[in-house]
């Protein structure tokens, strides 16, 4: 297949649309059900990009969720704690444990479930029958893979009445060095990014503390490698194998840190038992209890805990989660690491970064103000280590 004939493009006055190889190659994909449009294919080669590389700067199976071309979150195939595989609702999916697949999806979509609605989704290896599953009842737009099982297909050309996108990709496929985009009637060329973002990149530590234990070494890897494909500027906090907090496409650094923050809160959050002791309403579906948990863990919670609206959503009235309740659990989370695809400017961000456990910072240095941000992580006994390397994505 030399070129594909989309819908349209990004909106849906913008025809004709197709996608195809300029040099009049085959394109290095099958589609194996549905027909996904000019923004599934920006998510879908963006996201096998990202857990291609993962994959190979980690040797572990890995997945991604994608939306509007930017990681909801990464994830390398390890087992979920009993907590996490609830707070993630597939405690009741059986065989999880024995599929890294799975368990690498498990950890992308359940992580911040509010951006993963719709999503579309990159995995490294076979996607397997448990993996689908998962998959199948989710809402999503698709998935890319280098092979499907015979089972894992059946199941999933039943998703969305048949028309569920799935994309088969040649593992072996390797694109061109130069890179092409047209703006405006204009077109820009460059060099393809093929940096690779491995464990010599974080050898530069530059705090009193220079202890970088294993995990975090891997955590770091998920952050910086997630950053490589995320729209810029952006932040990524990283913990037990997972990119767990993306802060994307913002004009200020800080601003990155603190919404990358906030969701890296929300998922520590969602793993107390005060959340996981919820008792929802007969019936209540998982979108709607994870909206129901989103708006809980709010300065909103009375509008699904009031006298007058409760009972629409719970069994048995929760009680408050207090801002102080808040605050004094995550002050007790340490081990989180951080990426940021360019330098800090100064060490608010740091300080940010904090309040949400981080114990471990990668990000490539060279502002004016290098100093003020290490004293500051010194302050906190973290370990950070300047990469040298910008990771802009646009």
């Amino acid at each position: 297949m030399k070129e594909f004939e989309l819908k349209y493009g990004c909106n849906p006055n913008q025809k004709p649309s197709k996608i195809f190889m300029k040099n009049g190659n085959d394109l290095p994909i099958e589609i194996l059900n549905g027909r996904p449009g000019y923004i599934n294919f920006l998510d879908a080669f963006n996201s096998w990009q990202l857990v291609k590389e993962l994959k190979e700067a980690t040797g572990k199976p890995c997945a991604t969720s994608f939306k509007h071309v930017s990681p909801t979150s990464a994830a390398v195939g390890k087992i979920l704690p009993e907590k996490l595989k609830k707070s993630c609702f597939v405690d009741d999916i059986e065989g999880l444990d024995d599929s890294p697949i799975a368990c690498a999806y498990a950890r992308a979509r359940g992580t911040d479930r509010m951006s993963s609605f719709g999503d579309w989704i990159a995995l490294s290896d076979e996607c397997d029958e448990t993996c689908a599953k998962i998959i199948a009842r989710e809402v999503s737009d698709g998935v890319i893979a280098p092979s499907y099982s015979e089972k894992a297909l059946e199941i999933l050309k039943a998703k969305r009445k048949g028309t569920y996108n799935i994309v088969k990709i040649d593992p072996s496929y390797v694109p061109e060095e130069k890179e092409t985009k047209d703006v405006f009637g204009i077109t820009f060329e460059q060099g393809r990014n093929n940096f690779k973002i491995n464990r010599e990149l974080l050898s530069n530590v530059v705090t009193a503390n220079k202890n970088l234990p294993e995990e975090a070494l891997i955590d770091l890897i998920i952050s910086l490698i997630t950053l490589k494909y995320t729209q810029s500027n952006s932040v990524c906090f990283a913990y037990d194998g997972q990119a767990i907090g993306v802060g994307a496409g913002q004009q200020s650094r800080i601003h990155c840190t603190r919404l990358a923050g906030q969701k890296a809160d929300l998922f520590m959050l969602r793993q107390s038992d005060k959340v996981l002791g919820l008792q929802f309403a007969e019936g209540l579906g998982r979108p709607d209890k994870n909206n129901v948990i989103d708006i809980y863990l709010s300065d909103d919670a009375e509008d699904v805990i009031g006298d007058d609206v409760w009972q629409k959503y719970f069994a048995v009235r929760p009680e408050p989660f207090t801002r102080e309740e808040k605050k004094e659990y995550l002050s007790k989370i340490t081990g989180v690491s951080l990426g940021s695809d360019a330098f800090f400017p100064f060490g608010d961000n740091v300080e940010r970064a904090k309040k949400s456990g981080v114990s471990y910072i990668a990000q490539p240095g060279g502002s004016v103000r290098d100093d003020n941000v290490i004293e500051t992580a010194d302050r906190y006994g973290m370990a950070m280590c300047f990469t040298g390397m910008r990771l802009f994505h646009h």
